[in-house]
């Protein structure tokens, strides 16, 4: 995975991709502290995110993004869930594609949104990254000492 930052918030955290946005990926207090949440994230020990991000994306790009970041830990929502969320209920379509331009791979979680059928798919990284993160945010959630994710 790959973090850029800036000295104020993330610009885009992803695996290596061809387009980056903001500047070069240089270690600073904001890069350090979001590679530590990630650590924990794939430890098991963090579910939510606590970090400052440039949220460069248009009106409708940013509800949507807000609305991801609500999917709980260990659940998942349907392209049309999040439609009517945002209360667009027709717009699942326009979910999809601003899901598909989330710059905070697992930070806003993308992976989180499926199907209306329960299937996975258009996650932008691959599918196969998708079923891990979703298999590994369930199996946190059997493993935890309540046995859910709450």
């Amino acid at each position: 995975m790959e973090v850029y930052a800036d000295q104020d918030a993330i610009w885009q955290v992803g695996l290596k991709l061809d387009k980056k946005k903001g500047p070069p990926e240089l270690p600073n207090s904001v890069t350090k502290l979001t590679v530590r949440q990630l650590q924990e994230y794939f430890k098991g020990e963090r579910k939510k995110f606590d970090l400052s991000m440039h949220d460069d994306g248009t009106s409708f790009q940013k509800k949507v993004w807000k609305a991801l970041s609500q999917i709980p830990y260990g659940e998942h929502r349907s392209y049309g869930e999040i439609a009517a969320t945002i209360n667009h209920p027709t717009a699942y379509r326009a979910v999809g594609m601003a899901n598909h331009r989330n710059p905070f791979m697992i930070i806003v979680p993308c992976h989180r949104v499926i199907g209306a059928n329960k299937k996975l798919i258009g996650y932008a990284p691959g599918i196969r990254y998708q079923e891990w993160l979703l298999n590994f945010e369930q199996s946190a959630c059997a493993r935890s000492i309540a046995g859910g994710c709450e």
